[in-house]
């Protein structure tokens, strides 16, 4: 059977789970989570015209020409801090003493902050040492954002300046969809648990704190973190057991063909419907997606590196339309640092990190293997290989899609919903 293709496969995968249904939470269980609708803006900021320094609201016109030598001198009429509201308009000849944030009282057109000024020392009369012109150092109403405009659209990730503007507007609630929840379900009679003694053909089972941390770096809840021996017994009681729990359920290991390779195998008897099986890409081949009830399934294989890209490029996009968004990252080209040959049918994703030189950005390959972890450390990006080809040379331009600042959109099926 012929492989898929990434961009197929990510396609295919989607179709196993729908966006969740949207809930009204406290603003600060929003942060890490998307909107499920738009915001607009029930209140304009600032709400008034109001100072932008501590110093005098004045007229304008009556500081022409001022300077030390010669200042504009007005009678204080008033005190305004910021929360109170003038005691009256300003009048020609007038000037009121006026603090951050303070509404401007009517009849004054500009402020002249306190270092340009000097008041007399019974505090009646003010000289000013500056002119100024209309509108100085006031925030007009509605700056920032007018009542009724478009604050955010569905998808925006909540993070703490969304929060803090949706706090300014007086909310205490948002509609945001739910984290999924996931389980990790581990494989392989090799694994042994980290702390205990593990032999030189034994390997230390990782694979669960790295799925399960790239799963909530995806917003996911992690509720079960398990191991199965290479036995479809022991296999099939753990599918059955967990994934009624769990909006998705990630498993590791047994995702090949060899003769221990069960968790295919035991998805089919016990019914999964398969959306993707093996897809054109390295690493993460043998990787799959299925559905058992109404469960999602995502076999990833059960070494490391194939297992992180795997999980990123199937897994996470599926946990992130869960939340009701779809994400879409940056690319740039870059120049090879060195020569690459591959398998020309597949999609290969090698982990760079990236670096100016003479001719431009290049692309700083990082040691590949399926089995390997440490390469993704401090990665700016997958440099993605087309299939098409089998050889790069060094300063060959490839795309690199970097990790850092993607973008979310809402995903636009509002009838694709899980109740």
């Amino acid at each position: 059977m012929p492989l898929t293709s990434l961009s197929a496969a990510r396609q295919a995968a989607l179709e196993a789970l729908a966006p969740a249904a949207s809930e009204p939470v406290p603003l600060l269980d929003a942060h890490g989570r998307f909107l499920a609708t738009d915001v607009r803006a029930s209140r304009s900021l600032p709400g008034c015209d109001n100072s932008a320094m501590d110093g005098w609201a004045v007229r304008a016109e009556e500081t022409r020409g001022a300077n030390r030598d010669h200042p504009a001198r007005l009678r204080v009429i008033d005190t305004i801090y910021a929360g109170a509201l003038p005691a009256r308009a300003l009048q020609p000849g007038e000037a009121a003493r006026i603090f951050t944030g303070a509404p401007i009282p009517s009849g004054a057109d500009a402020v002249v902050r306190q270092e340009a000024a000097r008041a007399a020392d019974d505090g009646l009369t003010v000289d000013l040492f500056i002119s100024v012109p209309p509108g100085n150092d006031i925030r007009r109403t509605g700056e920032e954002v007018l009542a009724g405009a478009p604050l955010f659209r569905a998808g925006q990730c909540v993070n703490a300046s969304v929060l803090g503007m949706l706090a300014s507007q007086g909310e205490t609630t948002v509609s945001v969809r739910p984290a999924p929840r996931v389980a990790v379900l581990a494989t392989g009679d090799e694994l042994v648990r980290p702390g205990e003694l593990a032999l030189a053909h034994q390997v230390y089972e990782s694979n669960l704190v790295l799925v399960a941390a790239l799963a909530r770096e995806a917003g996911a809840r992690v509720l079960h973190m398990d191991r199965a021996r290479d036995d479809e017994e022991a296999l099939r009681e753990a599918l059955t057991r967990l994934a009624p729990q769990v909006d998705v359920l990630i498993t590791t290991g047994g995702a090949s063909v060899g003769d221990k390779d069960h968790v295919k195998r035991v998805l089919v008897a016990m019914g999964a419907r398969f959306f993707v099986d093996g897809v054109a890409l390295k690493p993460g081949k043998p990787v799959a997606v299925a559905r058992l009830g109404t469960t999602a399934i995502v076999v990833l294989p059960g070494n490391p590196g194939a297992a992180t890209v795997a999980f990123d490029q199937l897994a996470r996009p599926l946990l992130l339309k869960h939340q009701g968004v779809l994400e879409t990252r940056r690319r740039v080209r870059a120049r090879l640092s060195e020569a690459r040959h591959k398998q020309a049918g597949l999609t290969y994703l090698i982990t760079a990190t990236l670096e100016y030189g003479d001719d431009g950005l290049r692309a700083l390959l990082r040691p590949q293997g399926a089995g390997q972890i440490l390469q993704n450390v401090q990665a700016d990006g997958w440099a993605v290989l087309p299939p098409g080809r089998a050889d790069f040379n060094e300063n060959d331009l490839v795309e690199v899609e970097l990790f850092d600042r993607p973008h979310h959109h809402a995903v636009d099926t509002a009838s694709d919903i899980t109740p």
